[in-house]
């Protein structure tokens, strides 16, 4: 007993240790044949299309220190239309193209500090990623398609094999050799090439349920295979044209239920490069009780049975044939917060609540609150989760101690690396990054 409370301490003080200093801690190296050039373990943050409108830019991701950390950047999102192929536009709830290349960045929100000029081909988001890997050259950029609202399509697009061909083609053609639309004088032929140096799949989620609306057939499983198979067939092609290699990818579930409805594990991890698996939601405010959504361990006295967890969502695809050095786990920067909570046991974790916590949900945000009116850390250290609370308010998330822990968890089971949903929910000073990043060693 008393080794065991010793470890337990000895374990607390590294990773508190190395989350203070974001320095690496020794553990076996990972992450090898899993798409990245370098050595070590991947890092692979999401950039949302919207995050511009609440402050944080490209150039955010450069000064935080987050990019020179990063071996990868997805951004969020594509989107795929009702005739099964890749497209931009500019319509509510439908695209972007203002935010993706059409808004001219003065030199104050500008990753190189020049202001883009008013008849350059490329603005916008793309444009700033451009700038962003010509200053960080090993950074690897790939544009993410789908996601929860944008996956209503997937089903209908990889339906047979000549929508695949034409869906495949549609989304390398826009993205990968960068042949936008033109749009009041910006975009065109070309114009967004190399921008993008590969494609994440977000289909959320083949043959199972995802935002109401989506298209699902019992035949998204197989098809999912068959089109990634399509990805990486044409992506090489093309490839082989240009004397480099397009990276692949996909975000897959931690539901056991969803995992077997929608993919061949074996399958589909032999043309991807890596997959990113879902490590958060376990939990959330639509449910009555506070819970963890991002835990390392299913907790002790946890009132779900069966409960989902990073160790337990990674465990099923190993089980189902995923090399461990292509799984790469996913942690949040973002909480999930419940309101009028009505017991005080457990320091607020498993009770009832009234529904959602007012406020916004990044980690940035809530981790502000700590020290203020009530609010106290709480930790479960065996699970690798903590929360805050203050009597009536509870919020679950990721601190630097726990994204540390689990970066060493990472490398001591070997795994590919951890992607971070998303990286403006970090501090100014990108210390859940950094914090990462010495956990995971350079």
């Amino acid at each position: 007993m008393r080794t065991r409370l010793l470890r337990r301490l000895t374990t607390l003080g590294t990773i508190v240790a190395v989350a203070a200093a974001g320095l690496p801690a020794s553990a076996a190296s990972a992450g090898s044949g899993n798409g990245h050039r370098g050595d070590g373990p991947l890092k692979v943050g999401y950039y949302t299309q919207w995050s511009n409108y609440s402050g944080f830019f490209v150039k955010n991701v450069d000064t935080s220190g987050q990019a020179r950390r990063l071996t990868h950047i997805n951004y969020a999102f594509g989107n795929v239309g009702p005739d099964g192929k890749c497209f931009i536009n500019n319509e509510p709830g439908q695209g972007d193209a203002w935010a993706d290349f059409q808004r001219g960045y003065p030199e104050a929100e500008s990753v190189d500090g020049k202001a883009d000029a008013w008849d350059q081909p490329l603005a916008g988001n793309f444009n700033q990623l451009r700038k962003l890997k010509a200053k960080h050259p090993d950074l690897k950029v790939l544009i993410s398609l789908g996601g929860w609202t944008w996956s209503n399509y997937f089903s209908d697009a990889v339906l047979t094999p000549e929508s695949r061909r034409a869906f495949v083609s549609s989304c390398i053609d826009l993205y990968i050799k960068g042949n936008l639309p033109a749009l009041d004088g910006r975009g065109g032929p070309g114009s967004a090439a190399g921008v993008f140096d590969g494609i994440d799949l977000d289909w959320e989620w083949p043959g199972s349920a995802g935002e109401p609306g989506n298209v699902i057939r019992p035949e998204d499983k197989q098809n999912f295979t068959a089109v990634v198979e399509e990805f990486r067939r044409q992506l090489d092609r093309y490839g082989k044209e240009k004397r480099r290699h397009y990276l692949l990818s996909a975000f897959l579930p931690a539901n056991p239920a969803a995992i077997d409805a929608g993919f061949e594990v074996r399958k589909i991890f032999k043309d991807l490069d890596y997959g990113t698996l879902q490590g958060y939601d376990y939990h959330g405010t639509w449910e009555p009780l506070t819970n963890q959504h991002s835990a390392l361990r299913v907790p002790r006295g946890n009132p779900t049975t069966p409960d989902f967890s990073v160790t337990s969502t990674v465990d099923a695809y190993l089980q189902r044939g995923a090399p461990r050095q292509k799984v790469v786990v996913g942690v949040p920067y973002y909480s999930q917060g419940w309101t009028g909570v009505t017991g005080t046991a457990n320091n607020g974790l498993f009770q009832p609540a009234t529904g959602a916590a007012a406020g916004s949900n990044t980690y940035r945000a809530v981790s502000a609150l700590v020290g203020t009116g009530g609010y106290r850390v709480h930790r479960d250290i065996w699970a690798g989760h903590a929360w805050i609370f203050d009597g009536s308010t509870f919020w679950t998330y990721d601190d630097p101690a726990v994204i540390v822990q689990k970066a060493l968890w990472v490398r001591s089971r070997g795994l590919g690396g951890a992607m971070i949903w998303s990286l403006d929910g970090d501090t100014e000073d990108g210390v859940l990054t950094r914090s990462l990043a010495g956990g995971l060693g350079r």
